[in-house]
């Protein structure tokens, strides 16, 4: 695909800009990831991850970037033992994770309202 664009593009100043917003347009039909806690999803095939083909994955970033990966590192450290369990019931945590994809969503629901607004300054300019 990106060689695709590459060559239908070519190399005018405005080409980087139509790449990036089609780039993007492209990729907005992939499923979002979604945060759940273990505990109580009773299907384990939902823990799979389908990109990287593997049957338990679990992704998180620095914990200074969202709450939800503050969750999961305590989680993770608590389960090797190099800190006592966190006291949270599964339901609470599922509540949590909850909250966190809401947020998730309405953000990406935000940054495309304003990627379909450039584009449409965009596309009025050009």
């Amino acid at each position: 695909l990106q060689k695709s664009l590459n060559e239908t593009f070519g190399a005018d100043k405005y080409s980087e800009a139509r790449k990036e917003v089609l780039t993007n347009m492209f990729s907005r039909p992939m499923q979002m990831a979604l945060y759940f806690c273990t505990g109580v999803l009773k299907d384990e095939t939902l823990f799979r991850h389908y990109a990287l083909n593997v049957p338990f994955y679990t992704h998180f970033t620095s914990p200074i970037r969202r709450y939800a990966d503050v969750i999961v590192h305590r989680l993770l450290s608590a389960s090797l033992g190099a800190s006592p369990p966190i006291k949270m019931e599964k339901e609470a945590i599922q509540r949590q994770a909850d909250h966190c994809n809401d947020r998730k969503m309405a953000s990406k629901r935000v940054q495309e309202l304003s990627a379909d607004l450039f584009f449409a300054i965009f596309i009025r300019v050009r």
